[in-house]
């Protein structure tokens, strides 16, 4: 199955506030607030607002953290990803 492509949310569309643990993020589209934890603040940031697969995410995220094994961190971005969708965050490009 192909690694599908996302893309996440205008910067502008969003409003995130970290509190301390969690980030509140504020989608300004659906007037809806998500309560999130880490790693997904750190997917958005690390889209860019750039359509991008579970792949290259993880190329990007490598830059910044230790990450496990590439194909375990690709299905686990994957799954992020999904989760992000389902939220509104991003879609699929």
């Amino acid at each position: 199955m192909a690694d599908p492509v996302y893309r996440a949310a205008p910067v502008e569309a969003l409003r995130v506030e970290r509190l301390g643990e969690l980030t509140a993020i504020f989608d300004r589209r659906s007037m809806q607030t998500h309560l999130v934890v880490s790693p997904l603040p750190e997917i958005l940031e690390a889209m860019s607002g750039e359509a991008c697969n579970a792949a290259l995410l993880a190329a990007r995220l490598a830059a910044s953290f230790d990450l496990p094994d590439a194909a375990e961190t690709r299905a686990i971005l994957g799954e992020r990803l999904r989760e992000l969708a389902s939220l509104g965050l991003v879609e699929p490009a």
